[in-house]
């Protein structure tokens, strides 16, 4: 088994920054992706960012510039910095890894950004 802890969510104003945490425990023999997708009320969970075990990154499109991946391969943790929030940013954040073949996810992080 795998548990994912996230943390670093909140309320924050547009304009704003979060960064997001995500730590990775138990059976972890091979963590190749990491990910942040989220979900806002009333739609489906879609992709934020990825990052290989080799450290490659790939984000939503609209994102680019303004979310930032990246990982500490000794902590097992995954990071989000989400700067110049927006309302439209509001959403659960959930972290999903990839151990072997096998995707496990976070129970998520609610992300509230006030206009």
């Amino acid at each position: 088994q795998v548990q994912l802890v996230e943390s670093g969510g909140g309320l924050v104003q547009a304009g704003g920054s979060l960064r997001l945490s995500c730590v990775a425990s138990g059976s972890i023999f091979s963590i190749n992706r990491m990910a942040w997708y989220r979900q806002a009320p009333g739609k489906q969970r879609e992709l934020v960012a990825g990052i290989s075990r080799l450290g490659y990154t790939d984000y939503a499109d609209p994102l680019k510039g303004r979310f930032t991946i990246s990982r500490d391969g000794a902590k097992n943790t995954v990071y989000l910095q989400m700067n110049s929030l927006k309302p439209e940013d509001t959403a659960v954040y959930y972290c999903m890894v990839i151990v072997g073949v096998n995707p496990f996810w976070g129970q998520g992080t609610q992300v509230t950004v006030s206009s």
